[in-house]
């Protein structure tokens, strides 16, 4: 039992049961019907030899129960058989003679199964004997009751339709899970009827076929940085199918891509040694760059002690201002800046022979 409702979910394309529609019964046909039950009910009270008052109830509770059905089953037959089944009913049930009411109730109900509204983004694919006849636009219309038949209502709006291809192998051999969306519309709306059976499901499957076709001829890293150019390559494919059935495909969107968690986090680990190399490369040119502007320094703090003496207590000044502690150096480290001159006397003494020598002031 369970094999057999395994191998009936696997079919896509299982037929459905539809209830057949010849023609679309909507708000202004009860509109219609009721503007014939009023017409009918004053011409039976004025010119009918019998108008009680409970049998014009009845006979108005029957005509619109017959509106009723044919908003649930709209079909010409079921049409003919309201309008059989209301007068024998009044015949066997009702006595006396009501052939203005039930005369204009019949032809209302005609009248209002064939009086069709199509709003503004709807085309309608009529058909008359079989035949087909035209395509109609919005608005209000009549069908010739028996004869003409509304093969379908066709939405001319942009539609969206998403569609997956679920563990396929990518040129690669990576089994991956990919999400797409395909927005398209219908232009010519007697080829999307007559050419084929059902146009959202074709376009569907058809959408995923190519999706499938798509990821085989591609591999992971293809996958993952041109999802644009992809969904182009879908289109294009696509859009050459679905032309003939007057369906015009206007793009496809990548909007998931699912890899194996295995796969994922080797990437992930791949990525972050790539990131972590990039980063030790640019440390490393950094610490070059460095070490040649110290080289620089170096050669002017050789010709200059007086500079560097005032570097040295520069960078002590900006240690206990920063961390408010007290810092230890080696002594060696004192000898060498020469700091140990009772803090800087030394550069100030070279500092007051410059300024006895300038030549500025021997001018004064």
């Amino acid at each position: 039992m369970n094999l057999g409702k395994e191998k009936v979910e696997r079919i896509k394309n299982l037929k459905t049961y539809k209830i057949q529609k010849d023609f679309h019964y909507s708000s202004v046909s009860f509109l219609f019907l009721g503007i014939f039950i009023l017409a009918g009910y004053i011409l039976q009270v004025r010119f009918g030899y019998d108008s009680e008052l409970m049998p014009l109830v009845q006979i108005s509770s029957g005509i619109l129960f017959a509106g009723v059905v044919l908003t649930i089953v709209p079909l010409w037959s079921v049409t003919i058989l309201m309008i059989i089944g209301l007068w024998l009913g009044v015949i066997a049930q009702i006595e006396g003679s009501y052939v203005y009411l039930l005369g204009l109730g019949s032809f209302g109900i005609i009248f209002s199964a064939s009086l069709q509204l199509v709003y503004q983004w709807d085309k309608v694919v009529i058909l008359r004997a079989g035949k087909f006849k035209k395509v109609h636009g919005p608005g209000l219309f009549l069908l010739i009751p028996l004869l003409d038949r509304i093969a379908a209502f066709v939405d001319t709006r942009i539609r969206v339709t998403d569609f997956t291809a679920e563990k396929t192998l990518t040129n690669d051999t990576v089994p991956v899970h990919v999400d797409a969306l395909a927005f398209w519309m219908i232009w010519d709306p007697r080829q999307a009827v007559l050419e084929v059976e059902d146009y959202f499901e074709a376009v569907s499957l058809s959408g995923q076929t190519a999706l499938r076709d798509a990821i085989g001829k591609h591999d992971l890293t293809t996958l993952l940085s041109e999802r644009d150019e992809l969904g182009k390559e879908i289109q294009k494919k696509l859009d050459a199918k679905t032309n003939p059935w007057g369906v015009s495909i206007l793009s496809i969107e990548i909007t998931e891509i699912i890899i194996p968690q295995g796969l994922e986090d080797a990437m992930s680990k791949e990525a972050q040694s790539v990131r972590e190399k990039k980063s030790r490369i640019i440390l490393a040119d950094a610490e070059v760059e460095v070490a040649a502007k110290f080289e620089e320094a170096a050669k002017v703090y050789s010709k200059n002690p007086t500079a560097l003496q005032l570097r040295a207590m520069n960078m002590v000044y900006e240690g206990l201002k920063q961390n408010n502690s007290l810092m230890l150096m080696p002594s060696s480290a004192l000898d060498n800046m020469n700091l140990g001159t009772v803090m800087g006397t030394a550069a100030l003494d070279q500092v007051k022979k410059f300024s006895e020598n300038d030549p500025a002031d021997e001018k004064e």
